[in-house]
């Protein structure tokens, strides 16, 4: 006898990301709270420390988020009003809002459409006098190539702020992102790899620049001695404190099982997909599936291409009818050439084809540790009989 369907429980929700807290951190955090210590304090510096060790030595320092950190970045390199930085138009804003606020000028340069990162054969015609830096953004965990990435810094002497706030588990050649280079920035946002809930680090080349980037990030202040106190430069109010530091400090404990996760999911997504298409007899429709980099990537996001030229059919109602199916997704991310603040600024969206194409129809898939292995085929089914039923004729 067939199942009644009026009373068939619906199937869970799927997030596009989830954070994982376990007992162990919840109970860290109410130690931290008990001990009346909860701004920047012990646990800052044992964060720090671990941070320090995992990136090889090199000093870290931590921020109120990943913001802050390529703020400060900036800073620290000495960057402001009349230079310039070049950097993608596929990121989170926060990217080029902060060469705006040190007063510098955003350089967009096109994206590879393969990777989604900056195309890093294209900096070179984007390089003037007045330019100070390279700012890559390592999309969804997948890093540029990073040899290319110095060898254009050294052979145009510029500084480079690497945006890894996706890219914390990366690796190139082995290496851990951020064990190397220049100005390293990470986030540790509620949907990152490793959570602070909000908080970033950035990982500095000595102890000069890293007590420079302290004074940033509390007012520009330096003790001297017990009551003594100056100000030198311009900081602002970007501290971790203690209660995300203890978080971060379990996350990290975690990160390696967490990462294993993350890759296996993706391998999943690699082979449902492309089965779920061909079952609903549309695996002509391309859907640009991320560089299969199981290497270098930490998986921190999955994401699509839409293909909306043979569609009938918006971004947004494919995103609505798969949340309507329990799933949810993610943009990831507009061209920033498209928003008003930047075209007010004389940005042309033009001027960044593949950005606009890709940002236009980019989609987030579901992708964290908790999933289960049974989500994926869930979610790559789904979305091909989403696609299908929205074919153009």
């Amino acid at each position: 006898m067939p199942a009644d369907k009026s009373t068939t429980p619906p199937l869970p929700f799927i997030p596009f990301t989830r954070p994982h807290f376990d007992e162990a951190t919840i109970e860290a955090v109410s130690e931290v709270l008990r001990s009346g210590w909860v701004t920047s304090g012990p646990k800052l510096a044992e964060f720090e420390a671990a941070l320090s060790a995992y990136f090889g030595g090199r000093p870290v320092r931590c921020f109120a988020n990943g913001t802050a950190t390529m703020k400060i970045a900036l800073q620290v390199a000495d960057i402001g009003p009349g230079d310039e930085v070049i950097t993608t138009p596929i990121s989170w804003v926060a990217t080029s809002n902060v060469i705006l606020g040190v007063g510098a000028t955003p350089v967009f340069v096109d994206i590879d459409p393969v990777t989604r990162n900056i195309d890093l054969n294209k900096v070179a015609a984007a390089i003037t006098p007045k330019t100070r830096a390279i700012m890559p953004v390592y999309l969804a965990g997948l890093p540029v190539n990073m040899d290319q990435l110095y060898a254009l810094a050294k052979q145009f002497n510029l500084r480079v702020i690497e945006d890894a706030a996706q890219a914390f588990g990366s690796t190139w050649k082995n290496q851990k992102i951020g064990s190397f280079g220049d100005l390293v920035s990470f986030s540790f946002q509620a949907n990152k790899n490793l959570s602070t809930v909000e908080g970033g680090c950035l990982v500095l080349n000595n102890i000069e620049e890293a007590q420079l980037a302290e004074k940033f990030r509390l007012q520009g202040l330096t003790r001297t001695g017990m009551d003594g106190m100056d100000v030198t430069v311009l900081g602002g109010k970007d501290n971790l404190t203690d209660l995300n530091a203890v978080i971060g400090l379990h996350q990290l404990k975690h990160l390696p099982a967490f990462q294993a996760r993350r890759t296996a999911l993706a391998r999943q997504y690699f082979a449902a997909i492309p089965q779920a298409m061909k079952d609903a007899n549309i695996e002509h429709l391309a859907l640009e599936l991320a560089v299969e980099n199981f290497t270098e990537s930490n998986w921190h996001m999955f994401q699509v291409v839409l293909p909306l030229d043979q569609l009938n059919v918006s971004r947004a109602q494919v995103m609505t009818e798969l949340k309507e199916l329990g799933i949810g997704t993610g943009v990831h991310y507009p061209c920033i050439t498209t928003f008003a603040l930047y075209q007010e600024r004389g940005y042309a969206v033009a001027a960044t084809p593949i950005a606009e194409r890709i940002g236009r129809a980019i989609l987030t898939l579901p992708l964290f540790p908790g999933m289960a292995d049974d989500d994926v085929s869930r979610i790559a089914k789904a979305l091909a009989g989403v696609l299908k039923n929205h074919l153009k004729p």
